[in-house]
């Protein structure tokens, strides 16, 4: 079994946060994909999306039973 081509270094996510860090966003998580694609999330963004379909689905009831009471 021969060994996959690396897409990304150590480094290169280093160098990503630094310079997203550098420029004011508060980096709450990275995601590589298989290309080597390197994505960074900002802290405040990912706290108001709610990150799937059951969270849609929980603050819509919840937000209709609060205009109900």
């Amino acid at each position: 079994m021969s060994r996959r081509v690396v897409s990304f270094r150590q480094t290169d996510v280093s160098r990503a946060v630094k310079g997203a860090k550098a420029a004011g966003l508060d980096v709450a998580a990275v995601e590589i994909d298989a290309s080597g694609t390197i994505r960074l999330f900002d802290r405040t963004a990912s706290a108001s999306v709610p990150p799937d379909a059951f969270s849609n689905w929980k603050e819509k009831r919840d937000a209709r039973q609060a205009q109900r009471a």
